[in-house]
């Protein structure tokens, strides 16, 4: 009987992030949702 075990670890580090790096990132994420809404009213105005 021949047994094979495989290992894998996976490290996962915080990252620190400035807060104009997070206000933009929220920026993005907001004009992105308002993109999606205006194109799904565009969508149904067609």
């Amino acid at each position: 009987m021949m047994l094979n075990i495989f290992y894998l670890t996976i490290t996962v580090q915080r990252r620190e992030i400035s807060a104009e790096k997070a206000f933009h990132q929220e920026q993005v994420e907001k004009l992105y949702e308002q993109n999606k809404e205006w194109q799904v009213m565009v969508h149904h105005l067609l």
